[in-house]
């Protein structure tokens, strides 16, 4: 020790210095395991078991395969467990908020928005901190990643660099100061997380979202299905719905005929936002009801309906 030093300094920093081993050594704050169950409720809000996963191979969780057809190509969902070969093993906590809320990868190239960052872009910090947490907590799975089916002109990624200069800016979720938390957990919940705009709007032909029919239903919804019309249209939409007829129907896939969700929604029900509390269900709900309504019917055989891509 110095010689200037008193002897209740160096008996502090002694103290200190022989405490430093176990500082480093003490467990991280990012795996917390209240962090980590916050993660999952995040993971699964934001749907990523239902795309990341292969519903033949449903035992390797996260592990990706799976094939989502768009009016674009065929996109395969990549491994986000961290393997790290095929997964985000390498990955830190500031290549997933690139990802998600600037739709970049680790190496700085621009992500097709097949990735919802238009919506996860609005997500916390916190939620981002609690998702990284959950998802470096999960077993890894060596699964290699499948390439995308793509036309050879979508091949070049310089596409979605231009794509996200005209159509994308990286913003955070603002609470509406005029609205109550309920409405604004909804709010968050459906533009952040859920990104139920995403599947439940029309596209233009450059695959941007028709901001004037925003969650009024498309007929080229994921898999080239029809999506239907979320508003509260009494007509077109669900404004017959109260707000415990779509929690229920969030938590069960049963909506109030007594007709079950299927296809991509009753998975993204079963292994995502079934899963939240009540709570932000019914939040969600407040928050679709309070829309304004669109009259804009989906049905395959509708006259009212229009190809979003001719």
């Amino acid at each position: 020790m110095p010689q200037g030093l008193s002897r209740r300094r160096r008996g502090l920093i002694g103290g200190l210095l022989l405490a430093l081993p176990c500082v480093l050594a003490g467990p991280d704050p990012a795996l917390d395991p209240e962090r980590v169950a916050r993660g999952e409720l995040v993971l699964r809000a934001a749907g990523c078991a239902a795309c990341h996963t292969d519903p033949e191979d449903p035992e390797a969780f996260l592990a990706g395969g799976r094939a989502l057809e768009t009016p674009f190509g065929t996109f395969h969902a990549p491994n986000i467990t961290p393997d790290p070969e095929h997964g985000i093993g390498r990955w830190r906590v500031h290549d997933l908020d690139h990802a998600l809320r600037h739709g970049r990868a680790p190496d700085g190239s621009a992500y097709f928005p097949v990735l919802p960052f238009t919506s996860y872009t609005r997500m916390s910090t916190e939620d981002l901190a609690a998702l990284w947490a959950y998802l470096v907590t999960r077993p890894a799975v060596s699964r290699p990643n499948r390439p995308h089916d793509l036309p050879w002109w979508l091949r070049w990624r310089g596409l979605a660099t231009l794509w996200q200069w005209l159509y994308f800016d990286a913003e955070r979720f603002e609470p509406d100061p005029k609205r109550d938390a309920r409405w604004n957990r909804g709010a968050y919940l459906v533009e952040a997380l859920a990104h139920c705009a995403e599947c439940h709007s029309p596209r233009t032909w450059l695959g941007a979202i028709d901001e004037g029919r925003r969650f009024a239903g498309t007929r080229s919804g994921p898999e080239g299905k029809p999506v239907p019309n979320i508003t509260p249209d009494r007509e077109t939409g669900i404004g017959r719905w109260s707000v415990s007829d779509l929690a229920y129907y969030l938590e069960t896939g049963m909506d109030p005929d007594g007709d079950f969700a299927g296809g991509l929604m009753a998975e993204v029900i079963d292994s995502g936002i079934g899963h939240l509390p009540p709570e932000d269900l019914e939040a969600i709900a407040v928050y679709i009801l309070s829309l304004p309504p669109i009259r804009h019917a989906v049905d395959s055989g509708s006259e009212d309906q229009r190809d979003e891509f001719d």
